[in-house]
C-alpha cells in the first residue's frame, strides 16, 4: 500500500470518481459528534489564516483508504472507497456549501474555483453519472446529487421544504446530506457575515480577501491521509484492521512518550524524573471522565489543554492536545531541558487539583467550590497564569471574590456564556502582560461593555433579581450556594456557628401550587387555569402576576432534606411553624416575625437578601 499525506482539495483535484461500495453502510453522520467537531477544525484553521498565523501547524482531517479499480478506456479514472466513506461526502457537501456561499456574495471566480473540487469537467463518457467526484451509494445518490446540483441554498430548499408531520407541530426529517449543507452554509455565512450581536472577524477587511485566506487554508492546512491499496493487498483485512476496537491512548499517554523519549535523546535520568515529577499523573485521578461542554473527557485532558491555554493565552481545541503540546514544545522551546518541563508540568498539576477539588483547608477550595458549582471551566487558563507567575493566596482569594462576581451577577443575569472563551484568553494575557493580581483582573472585566461580555451593573442586576424566575432559570445547587453565603450575612458575633450536616434543598416560601390555601391579596381565590378565563379578569390578572413572584428570590430559602408535600403546600401559619421547628438557619430566624405572606412580604424579603447580595457580589 501506499500512504501520502495531502492537502484537502488534492484528493479531488484529479479526475476521478470515488465510487463507495455497494456494501457500505449510507450516509449517517449528524451534526453533533461529526459535523460540528468538523467545522470547528475547518473553521480554526480559517481564523488562523486571517489572522496571518500561516505557520501554525497543518491538521489532519482524518485517513481514508482507497482501492484500485480496472477503468475502460474513456471513462473517468476510478476508485473504491474501502474506508472513509462518510469523512469523503462531508466533505463534499462542504464544498458545495462553500462554493454556493461565494456566488450568492458575488463572488464567481471564487464559486467557479470551488466547482473544480466537486465536479469533473472534459471529455467523458457518461457526464450524468462521470461526473460527481463522489458517487455514494444505491440509497444515497439523489440527495448527494441534490446537494452538488442544486447551485443555491433557496434552490435546495425548494427541492427539500420543511414539511409538518400529519397532527404535530413537529418537522419531517430532511435527508441527512440536505441538512448537512444547510448546517455548513449557515456555518460559513455566520462566520464570514457575523450576526446582529457578533460582527465577524476581521470585518474590517473585504469578505473577498477574507475568503480567499481561507481558501488558501483549506488548499494548504488541512490534510487527510490517503492510502492506495495495491494489487496484492487485501481491502478487508485493512478495513478491519482500521477500524479495530481497542483501549485508545489518551493525550496524556501520547505526552508521556514524547517528553521521555526527549529526556533519553538529552541524556537525562528518565527513571528519576518520572518519580519526581511524572508518577502523579498516572493516578487514577487524571483518567478520571468528568463533563465539559457537551463533551466527557478525561480529566488529564482537561488538564493539558487549560495549560496550554494559560501559556500561550489562546484557545487551545480539545481533540488535538497532544499535537498542538508538540508543536508549542518545538516551536517554541519554552524550556531548555525536559526536567524545567517537567517540574513545570508538576507544579500546573498540583494548581490544578486545587481549583477542581474542594478543600476546606486549601485557600483555594471556596474557589473550587463556585467553579464546579457554576460550572465555569474556561476560567481555568488566567487562574493557573496567575498561579504560575507566583501569585500569593491573598492575592488569588481577592481575584476570585472579582471572578465570583463577574460570573454571578451575569449567571442571575440570564446573561450568554459564548463570549466566555473570548473574555478569559483576553484576561490570560492581560496577567501575563501586567502581573499576576486582582488589581489586574478586577481592571479587564470592568473594562469589558459588550452586549456578550459585560459586567452586570447594580440597576440590570437588581431588576433581574427582583423580578427574574430564578428558580427556573437557575438549577438547585447554583441557588443553594446563593442562599447559603447570603445566610452567613445575618449572623453577627453572639450568633452560635452551625454546621449542617444534611443536604440543603431550596423551598418556596409561598408553594408552587398556592391556589388552594393562599388567597389573593383581596380576598378572591386565585385561578387554576388561568388560560381558561379572560385575560382581562382581575383574577387572572393577580393569578400570573403572583405565579411569578412566587419564583424570585424573595420567595426562596434553604431548609435541610424536604418538608411533607402537606406541610409545604399548606398556609402559611403551618409551614412557617414547620420552618421553624425543622431550621436554625440565620437566613430563616427572620421568618418567624412576619405574621403574613404574600407580595409585598416576598418584594420586602428580595429588597433584604438583594442589598446583601450587592455588598457580597459587588462590581468592580
Amino acid at each position: 500500500m501506499d500512504a501520502n499525506a495531502i492537502a484537502l482539495l488534492d484528493i479531488f483535484e484529479k479526475k476521478m470518481r470515488l465510487e463507495v461500495p455497494m456494501f457500505q453502510r449510507q450516509y449517517v453522520w449528524k451534526q453533533e459528534h461529526q459535523w460540528a467537531p468538523l467545522w470547528e477544525d475547518i473553521s480554526r484553521k480559517f481564523v488562523e489564516f486571517i489572522e496571518d498565523r500561516t505557520d501554525a501547524p497543518v491538521h489532519f482531517l482524518g485517513a481514508m483508504v482507497l482501492d484500485q479499480r480496472q477503468t475502460q478506456t474513456g471513462r473517468v479514472e476510478r476508485r473504491s472507497v474501502i474506508d472513509g466513506q462518510q469523512r469523503l461526502t462531508t466533505l463534499q457537501i462542504f464544498l458545495a456549501s462553500f462554493r454556493d456561499f461565494c456566488r450568492l456574495e458575488g463572488l464567481g471566480d471564487f464559486a467557479d474555483e470551488c466547482e473544480k473540487y466537486t465536479l469533473n469537467t472534459g471529455r467523458m463518457a457518461e457526464p450524468e453519472v462521470e461526473k460527481y467526484k463522489v458517487w455514494p451509494t444505491l440509497s444515497d445518490r439523489q440527495q448527494f446529487i441534490d446537494v452538488i446540483d442544486a447551485g443555491s441554498r433557496d434552490a435546495l430548499e425548494k427541492l427539500h421544504p420543511l414539511t409538518r408531520r400529519k397532527h404535530s407541530r413537529k418537522f419531517e426529517p430532511r435527508p441527512r446530506m440536505v441538512e448537512a449543507y444547510f448546517f455548513f452554509y449557515d456555518s460559513l455565512a455566520e462566520f464570514f457575515k457575523g450576526t446582529p450581536s457578533e460582527p465577524p472577524l476581521a470585518a474590517d477587511k473585504p469578505l473577498a480577501d477574507r475568503l480567499e485566506e481561507c481558501f488558501e487554508a483549506l488548499k494548504t492546512a488541512l490534510k487527510v491521509v490517503a492510502i492506495d491499496l495495491d494489487r496484492d493487498d487485501d481491502a478487508q483485512v485493512i478495513f478491519e484492521t482500521l477500524n479495530a476496537r481497542g483501549e485508545p491512548l489518551l493525550p496524556a499517554d501520547l505526552l508521556r512518550n514524547f517528553i521521555f523519549l526527549r529526556a533519553a535523546r538529552q541524556n537525562e535520568e528518565q527513571e528519576a524524573l518520572y518519580k519526581k515529577y511524572w508518577a502523579a499523573f498516572d493516578e487514577p485521578f487524571w483518567r478520571k471522565e468528568v463533563v465539559q461542554g457537551r463533551l466527557v473527557r478525561p480529566r488529564s485532558d482537561l488538564f493539558i489543554q487549560h495549560f496550554l491555554a494559560s501559556k500561550q493565552a489562546r484557545d487551545i481545541p480539545i481533540k488535538h492536545l497532544f499535537v498542538e503540546y508538540k508543536y508549542w514544545v518545538e516551536r517554541s522551546a519554552p524550556y531548555k531541558t525536559v526536567e524545567a518541563e517537567l517540574a513545570a508540568l508538576a507544579k500546573q498539576g498540583k494548581d490544578f487539583r486545587r481549583l477542581v477539588v474542594r478543600s476546606d483547608a486549601d485557600a483555594l477550595g471556596p474557589l473550587a467550590y463556585f467553579l464546579e458549582t457554576f460550572d465555569v471551566s474556561t476560567v481555568f487558563p488566567p487562574l493557573l497564569a496567575m498561579l504560575d507567575l507566583g501569585a500569593s493566596d491573598d492575592e488569588m482569594r481577592q481575584a476570585a471574590r472579582v471572578l465570583e462576581s463577574y460570573l454571578l451577577r451575569r449567571t442571575v443575569c440570564v446573561s450568554d456564556t459564548k463570549a466566555y472563551n473570548r473574555v478569559f484568553m483576553g484576561l490570560t494575557r492581560a496577567i501575563r502582560r501586567d502581573g499576576a493580581t486582582a488589581a489586574v483582573v478586577r481592571s479587564h472585566l470592568a473594562g469589558l461593555h459588550g452586549a456578550t461580555d459585560a459586567w452586570p451593573s447594580d440597576d440590570r442586576f437588581a431588576e433581574a433579581w427582583m423580578t427574574g424566575h430564578a428558580y427556573s432559570t437557575l438549577n438547585n445547587a447554583r441557588i443553594v450556594y446563593i442562599l447559603t453565603k447570603l445566610s452567613e450575612t445575618y449572623r453577627n458575633s453572639k450568633t452560635e456557628q452551625l454546621k449542617v450536616s444534611g443536604q440543603l434543598t431550596v423551598e418556596h416560601l409561598m408553594p408552587q401550587a398556592w391556589v388552594a390555601h393562599w388567597p389573593l391579596p383581596d380576598g378572591s381565590k386565585g385561578v387554576d387555569n388561568t388560560w381558561s378565563v379572560p385575560e382581562s379578569d382581575p383574577r387572572a390578572l393577580a393569578t400570573r402576576a403572583r405565579s411569578a413572584i412566587v419564583q424570585t428570590f424573595g420567595n426562596l430559602t434553604l431548609i435541610t432534606g424536604g418538608l411533607n408535600s402537606s406541610i409545604s403546600n399548606g398556609d402559611w401559619a403551618t409551614k412557617r411553624a414547620a420552618i421553624e421547628a425543622n431550621s436554625l438557619l440565620p437566613i430563616n430566624l427572620q421568618l418567624r416575625s412576619a405574621e403574613t405572606w404574600g407580595e409585598e412580604a416576598i418584594e420586602r424579603r428580595g429588597r433584604d437578601l438583594l442589598s446583601r447580595a450587592l455588598e457580597l457580589w459587588p462590581r468592580g
